[in-house]
């Protein structure tokens, strides 16, 4: 029983992922594709229009969106990693020195409170990061405290590893708040909420009036579907810090303890 619970829970786990493209747009998409079927085959509507500027108009800013949500996520692993490589750095520099017990514990608890902080932010929906700067700088007043037992060798070589700390959560900042452009990805959902009123008077016509209606009721739920799951996908992928998509990145390995 207790193994039964497991994988029965396994299997709501991984469904729960895989619908996680699925939400209030994709009901209203399929609302459209259904609606918009009845009313041609009622009023009697169908044509032959060339798709090719309707497929421009959805297709290529959707790949354009989907390309630059996954250049961003890159480029997040990237920082991330810069960041890890730093604040690790830092953390061997001064365990490196023979410096006293005390002092060693003090920077490794500032070190280690900076690796949670930036998590816990990227993470969250707050842009606010006076919280964050405030701890970050607690290494230069750790410098500045303990100047006459740090080497110069040691403070210059802290500060530049410390200027790599900043540029990687400074990098990780701005892709946290700044998202593809907001304008294409509108212009990109519009289109995709009125393809059905030009696609399928022309699939009526293409199969032929006389044909099984759920043919086309098939066709046009089925393509709304597809465009509306990689609007879905693309927008998940544009924010790769929530843990809620299937392709998000896992904050936790780049903690300085992981």
């Amino acid at each position: 029983m207790f193994l039964f619970l497991q994988i029965y829970q396994l299997a709501i786990n991984t469904m729960r992922k895989y619908f996680i493209i699925v939400n209030y747009r994709t009901l209203f998409a399929i609302l459209i594709s259904i609606i918009t079927p009845y009313l041609a085959y009622k009023y009697n509507l169908n044509y032959n229009i060339d798709l090719t500027l309707i497929s421009i108009a959805i297709v290529f800013p959707l790949v354009f969106t989907i390309r630059s949500s996954f250049r961003r996520r890159e480029k997040a692993l990237e920082h991330l990693s810069q960041f890890r490589a730093a604040i690790k750095t830092l953390e061997f520099l001064f365990k490196s020195k023979n410096l006293p017990e005390e002092k060693i514990d003090e920077i490794a608890a500032i070190l280690i409170e900076i690796s949670e902080k930036v998590v816990n932010h990227l993470k969250s929906n707050n842009y606010n990061t006076k919280e964050l700067d405030a701890e970050t700088n607690k290494v230069s007043l750790f410098i500045i405290d303990n100047n006459d037992v740090l080497s110069k060798s040691l403070k210059s070589r802290v500060i530049r590893y410390l200027n790599d700390l900043h540029e990687a959560i400074d990098n990780l900042h701005a892709i946290h708040i700044h998202r593809t452009p907001i304008s294409l990805k509108a212009y990109c959902l519009l289109f995709i909420y009125i393809f059905p009123l030009f696609y399928t008077p022309t699939i009526i016509t293409k199969i032929g009036v006389d044909s099984t209606m759920w043919i086309t009721y098939f066709i046009v739920i089925l393509s709304e579907f597809i465009l509306i799951s990689l609007y879905n996908i693309q927008d998940h992928i544009e924010y790769p810090f929530d843990q809620d998509g299937l392709d998000d990145i896992n904050l936790n390995v780049f903690k300085i303890d992981r």
